[in-house]
């Protein structure tokens, strides 16, 4: 199992969600925590706990940001002036990394970012290989000729079990996709409930 694949199926039992909607996670045979207490009853959780939750199931979904990169977020989203929870949501779609794996040129968000990582992306003609490179509206995102029958690409193209949102338009014949606009909460194809309203109570008091 490769240390991406791991990762991914560590979140989904911690969270005891399958945050991806992915066929093959193992929340999908067994809906209760990891090891060997997992099964025991839950207490009911603090608000505290409910607002950590909410705030580890999001950062995790990115491909589990550091702390500190997913507080940077916030903060500017905080300092824009609008909804904080949608702001938050815009910026974090805004990532490079995410619109590549929303464009579906990768199966998993944490092959997003090792696929930037490398060099196999470009925006507007330049290559990037920063994984949190914000996009803007309008911007044009391709996998680079060379590494279009790559593996990792090819798999994805085949994925049933998500769509491309349409805030991304995208043509797989060119692999290249258009950011056409910032999306709003409603606009993201979670595949469980996001609650950015609980990571901006949590961030408000700690």
């Amino acid at each position: 199992m490769t240390k991406r694949t791991s990762a991914k199926y560590k979140i989904d039992r911690r969270m005891g969600e399958n945050i991806w909607g992915r066929p093959k996670s193992p929340v999908n045979r067994r809906e209760y925590g990891p090891g060997q207490h997992g099964q025991r009853r839950k207490g009911k959780m603090s608000d505290f706990g409910i607002q950590l939750r909410a705030k580890q199931k999001l950062k995790g979904h990115y491909g589990d940001l550091t702390e500190k990169q997913f507080r940077r977020i916030y903060t500017e989203a905080e300092r824009r002036r609008g909804d904080t929870g949608e702001l938050l949501i815009g910026l974090l779609e805004r990532r490079l990394d995410a619109v590549v794996y929303r464009a579906k040129f990768v199966p998993t968000v944490f092959a997003a970012r090792q696929f930037v990582n490398h060099g196999h992306v470009l925006v507007n003609g330049k290559r990037v290989n920063i994984p949190s490179y914000r996009v803007s509206e309008g911007d044009v995102i391709e996998v680079r000729e060379r590494s279009r029958q790559l593996a990792v690409v090819l798999e994805a193209a085949q994925l049933p079990e998500r769509d491309v949102p349409d805030y991304i338009d995208v043509d797989h014949s060119k692999m290249r996709a258009t950011f056409v606009r910032t999306p709003a909460l409603s606009d993201v194809p979670y595949a469980v409930q996001m609650e950015p309203n609980l990571v901006i109570e949590y961030y408000a008091q700690n």
